[in-house]
């Protein structure tokens, strides 16, 4: 059964940092792309970055150079970093495992101003 576990979320003020850790169980981490998605209340689902099982990243505009996804193969978990926070960013942050049904249960992120 596979099962993603997100920590790491909290509350700081704008211009902050903070690191999102996602553990993958029972699946096959290392083959498998990995997202990171945020929903604010009221709002749509929105895909902040993802990377593949070569390395390769992709972030939406509104994080790029700001947030960097990492992966730690060996330990089966997915980081997202994320530095300058903006009161924007608030939001429920979820991992994905890309392109399929399987999602954590989310971090709540809150960025003060």
């Amino acid at each position: 059964q596979v099962r993603l576990v997100e920590s790491g979320g909290g509350l700081v003020q704008a211009g902050g940092s903070l690191r999102l850790s996602c553990a993958a169980f029972g699946s096959i981490f290392k083959l498998n792309t990995m997202a990171w998605y945020r929903q604010a209340p009221g709002k749509q689902r929105e895909f902040v970055a993802l990377i593949t099982s070569a390395g390769t990243t992709n972030y939406v505009d509104s994080v790029k150079g700001r947030f960097t996804i990492s992966r730690d193969n060996a330990g089966n978990t997915v980081y997202l970093q994320m530095n300058s926070l903006k009161p924007e960013d608030t939001a429920d942050y979820l991992c994905n495992i890309y392109s399929t049904n399987y999602w954590g249960q989310g971090t709540q992120v809150t960025v003060s101003s």
